[in-house]
């Protein structure tokens, strides 16, 4: 996904940025490299060098730093970012598992009673389209099991912009 822009708010001290599917805050304090009142930012620009998928800065004293878009979208919790990270995570554990377990890919899909190119496609950690059950199916397949576990996360950020 790519940064369609960025602005400073200096007043409320944090980033607003905003892409083709919503806008989110992001602020100074949680950066590597904060601005502050004595070392405010110069320029503020969507970054090609990270392909639009992340801004950079510069301070008045000099320095830079630039900020992903992945990093705005954990902080604030984006539903789908979380989803496809979790749908990550499974996928991870699943290709460890298929290491581990000695079963053949035959035998999983006979098991799964899918086609060869679903358990293909279950297996790569870029595809977003899965579902999270069939990942589970794959994982009991592979003798794991699934535990979920909710937590009570930070409060939902009160500054975040309505998506767009």
């Amino acid at each position: 996904m790519k940064i369609t822009s960025v602005r400073a708010n200096n007043r409320k001290r944090y980033f607003e940025v905003e892409a083709p599917s919503g806008r989110w805050t992001f602020p100074y304090a949680v950066c590597d490299l904060p601005p502050t009142s004595d070392d405010p930012i110069v320029e503020l620009y969507v970054d090609p060098e990270f392909g639009c998928e992340g801004f950079s800065y510069r301070l008045r004293s000099g320095r830079e730093d630039g900020v992903m878009l992945d990093h705005v979208l954990s902080y604030n919790r984006d539903p789908e970012y979380m989803r496809v990270m979790l749908l990550f995570r499974l996928t991870i554990e699943a290709l460890d598992a298929f290491e581990k377990t000695g079963l053949s890919k035959r035998d999983v899909i006979r098991r799964l009673n899918t086609s060869p190119a679903q358990l293909y496609r279950l297996l790569d950690t870029t595809n977003h389209t899965k579902s999270v059950d069939a990942m589970i199916s794959l994982l009991a397949v592979l003798g794991r099991s699934v535990e979920l576990v909710t937590t009570r996360s930070r409060s939902i950020a009160s500054d975040r912009l309505v998506p767009a």
